[in-house]
Formats: C-alpha cells, structure tokens, sequence
C-alpha cells in the first residue's frame, strides 16, 4: 500500500502462520524500513525496473488504446493511451517493485522450500499493481493473487479528465510539493495528526490505535522517506489494474474483496472487474469496511483468504495433471 510497511499486515502474518502457511511481508524498495537512496544516486537508478524495459518496439513505454474502466461502474469504458514512464525517471516505481518481489520469491523463499515451488501474493490498494506486475513479469512464480481494495490511481495521467489542460497544472503542483512540500511533510507526520488522517480510510475507527500509528509513522520518519514521498505523489504514470488484467495469465486466479465503507475505492468499479471473468472469479463486499479489511476487519478477510488457498491449490493441481497427461 501507499507509504506503509510490513507491520500493517502483522494480523495477517499471525493468522496464516497459525495455519501452517510460510507467510512473508515485504518492505519495498523505498517503504517502510528498506533502504531510500536519493532519486538520481547511481546506486538507486541500478534497481530501477524501467531499465531496459521499454524501446521503440513499444512505443517507448507508453500503451495505446487501452479500455479502463469508470467510477459509475455501470459498463462504461473509456478508451486512453497508459504511460507507463514514471516522469521523473524515479526507481520507485512499480516495475522496480515487481522485480524486487520476484527477486524475493526466486532467491528467497523457493530457494529455501523445494516442496512448495510457487508463492501466493496478497495485496492491498496500490500494492495491487506490483503484484500484478510481478505475475505478469514471472507467472510461473505465482498461484495467484488475493487483493485487498484495489487502487485504480485517480491521479494517473490516463485518468485525469481533459489530461492535455489538467496534467501541465498537476506536474506544477508536484513540482512545488517536491521543492517546498518538506515544512508540509514534518507538520503532519506527528502522532495525533496521523492517527486524525487515518480515520478516514479506516472506517472502523477503534482500529486506528497508538499501535497502527507506530507502525506507519515510525518508517516515514526515516533518512529519505519524505522525498520518495514527494516522488510517489508525482508518479502519475506506470501500470493500471485494468490494463493489467487485459494481459493476465488465465491459470492465474484473482480474488478481490473491498470495504462498502472504502472513500478511495469506487465500490461500483470494483464490482466491475467481474467483467475480467476469465481471470476474475470472485469479488466480494465486505459491509461497513473501510480501506484497510485485513486490517480492520481481519476477522472477515481471511476466511475469504484461506478459502483463497485452497482455490489455487486446486488450479495447481489441475495444471500439474494437464502437463502430465500431455508429455
């Protein structure tokens, strides 16, 4: 998710490992506690994901014609060409993200579990796009992937109403946030003014605790945070769910659940990825919910979860037995 780290999934970790799962929560590069070097450093610019990435042969990263979805959900599409460049040449982005996650998945945990030779991801809000990435990059790394209130990036240029008038006023915003937005930064990254803030997308606001505010305040007040900060906030490029989903693999099954209660998430444009049905096989509401189900309600979220896992160990098995039966 936007700007938190592993310990936002901590209820999680606890669950699935009570259930014999090996359970594992990234930080990623720039988030939580991982290393932020500046932007344009050599060392940060050697983990950028975009390298090499795109060329002439693709339009140099910019896709066109590509149907998204609306808000209203009621099957209206709208047709945008998706840059996919971050505008600032910045490695935090979701490309770096997704390779990182397979670097994780590759070297890490199956290098260690020779008995279990695939990973499922879960993911929530904007987490969503690298997980899609890393799938659609590597699939034969994943099962699936569990998302938790996708993120549709409202502030993508493919998103933005009028783009070619609005987005020249919105790089200049960004611009100024960049140069200028550190007094912003320090004032509201302060305890009460956190918690205050998370009270909106939490719609079950008992959740929003002293714990909750450590867990996401302490890593932003780390070396570099505040500017890849500034950085996310003008990353108004990169994938896009939907466009995602248009290339995903069909053995690869998606589950999505959402909160009613989610201000960020247009419920009626979630319950459109049903239209993804070859991929998409379940999209359930979760009543009163906010941004952060897992979170929130953990109570509601991992049974769908485990019930999730049982799905893909089914859909592996069943490729197991198609690649058996064709040698």
């Amino acid at each position: 998710g936007l700007f938190v780290n592993s310990d936002h999934w901590r209820k999680s970790l606890k669950e699935l490992s009570e259930k014999g799962y090996h359970v594992f929560a990234l930080d990623l590069f720039g988030c939580g506690y991982s290393d932020k070097p500046p932007r344009d450093s050599e060392v940060a610019q050697r983990c950028n994901g975009e390298n090499g990435r795109f060329n002439i042969d693709n339009n140099n990263g910019v896709l066109p014609n590509i149907k998204l979805g609306t808000a209203s959900g009621n099957g209206d599409v709208r047709v945008r060409d998706v840059d996919l460049r971050h505008p600032l040449g910045s490695p935090y982005n979701f490309f770096t993200w997704s390779e990182l996650l397979n670097d994780f998945v590759r070297d890490v945990i199956l290098a260690h579990d020779k008995m279990h030779p695939q990973v499922t991801l879960v993911s929530n809000s904007i987490g969503t796009i690298s997980a899609f990435q890393a799938v659609l990059d590597e699939p034969d790394l994943y099962t699936g992937v569990f998302v938790v209130c996708p993120n549709f990036r409202e502030l993508h240029s493919a998103e933005i109403p009028f783009s070619n008038v609005a987005m020249p006023v919105l790089r200049k915003v960004q611009s100024a946030l960049r140069t200028y937005g550190q007094t912003a930064f320090d004032a509201l990254a302060k305890p009460n003014t956190v918690k205050q803030i998370l009270k909106e997308p939490y719609a079950i606001t008992s959740s929003v605790d002293d714990t909750l505010v450590e867990v996401l305040l302490d890593p932003l007040l780390t070396p570099g945070s505040s500017q890849v900060v500034f950085d996310t906030l003008s990353y108004s490029a990169g994938p896009l769910p939907e466009q995602q989903l248009q290339a995903f693999p069909k053995d690869k099954p998606v589950w999505v659940c959402y909160g009613t209660k989610d201000p960020w998430t247009p419920a009626p444009r979630v319950e459109a990825l049903k239209s993804f049905s070859s991929v998409v096989e379940r999209v359930e509401a979760l009543e009163g919910i906010g941004h952060c189900p897992h979170d929130e309600a953990p109570e509601l979220v991992h049974p769908l979860l485990l019930d999730f896992m049982d799905r893909v160990m089914q859909v592996r098995a069943s490729n197991s037995q198609k690649a058996g039966a064709s040698q």
